[in-house]
């Protein structure tokens, strides 16, 4: 990772490709858990470039469903990976294979529960009644050794696990952002290349979006420097600033380079 300042790190010549951003949501795009006046301007001088905006969060299908209606972008990627809402159609798509949701619900339940025995403070988070693919429990309280020590558990019973700012999640193995996204650009965005997309986020489970082999481009948020050292794959650039701070000096450099 360089922490050369995003706006002297990527060359002009660079920045004029890029064509669709996939971003993450909490603390890449709000301010203390809450959107501003800022994004959206930031949003609109983006569309107005010919820059396009998917968001690609942790969150879950319900509220991610409300996000891709009420915000000006292309479409959005909830449950890290699990499932996309294209702009044109408030049906959810799922992005991985399962043969039955409620029974995979009830698999990933018994996960919990079991995770509890061990870390009986565990709570679960408000919005995982609104969830189809994952589930979620508050991070808050976890120290990195808790969170190393439940990853290996959920590695053990064969399921996947991630956490971000917010919260933690159980998930299938092969659920992850970057996964989800490359099936949505393949099908909804096959005209572009990896080369005319920029990734960003700004926790670890953003982590998948910044491998190089599948995003030569990807950005984190100054924040994203408080967990350097839990992560395998690191941003190529990261801004000077945090929260959303930082995406909209992105989208400035982004939009001033624009022809």
């Amino acid at each position: 990772m360089t922490l050369e300042p995003f706006q002297t790190a990527i060359g002009k010549t660079q920045a004029q490709k890029i064509r669709l951003i996939a971003s993450d949501v909490d603390g890449t795009l709000t301010q203390q858990g809450k959107f501003t006046p800022k994004l959206i301007s930031a949003i609109e001088t983006l569309t107005q470039a010919g820059i396009e905006l998917i968001l690609i969060t942790g969150r879950s299908a319900g509220w991610v469903q409300a996000l891709n209606n009420y915000l000006p972008v292309s479409g959005a990627i909830a449950e890290n990976g699990g499932l996309f809402y294209s702009s044109k159609n408030d049906s959810p798509e799922l992005l991985v294979s399962l043969s039955e949701i409620s029974q995979h619900r009830q698999n990933l339940a018994e996960v919990f529960n079991s995770l509890k025995s061990e870390f009986p403070h565990l709570k679960e988070s408000t919005d995982n009644r609104f969830r189809l693919t994952d589930w979620t429990f508050d991070v808050e309280g976890l120290s990195s050794s808790q969170l190393q020590i439940l990853a290996e558990i959920c590695h053990e019973k064969d399921w996947g696990f991630t956490y971000s700012t917010v919260q933690c999640h159980i998930k299938l193995k092969s659920q992850d952002k970057a996964t989800g996204l490359l099936k949505v650009l393949s099908q909804y965005f096959p005209k572009l290349s990896t080369e005319n997309i920029l990734t960003v986020g700004d926790s670890p489970n953003d982590e998948s979006l910044f491998n190089p082999d599948k995003f030569p481009h990807s950005v984190g948020v100054a924040n994203i420097l408080h967990y350097t050292e839990y992560l395998n794959y690191k941003p190529a650039y990261v801004t000077t600033t945090e929260e959303v701070n930082g995406f909209c000096e992105l989208a400035e450099l982004l939009t001033k380079n624009t022809p």
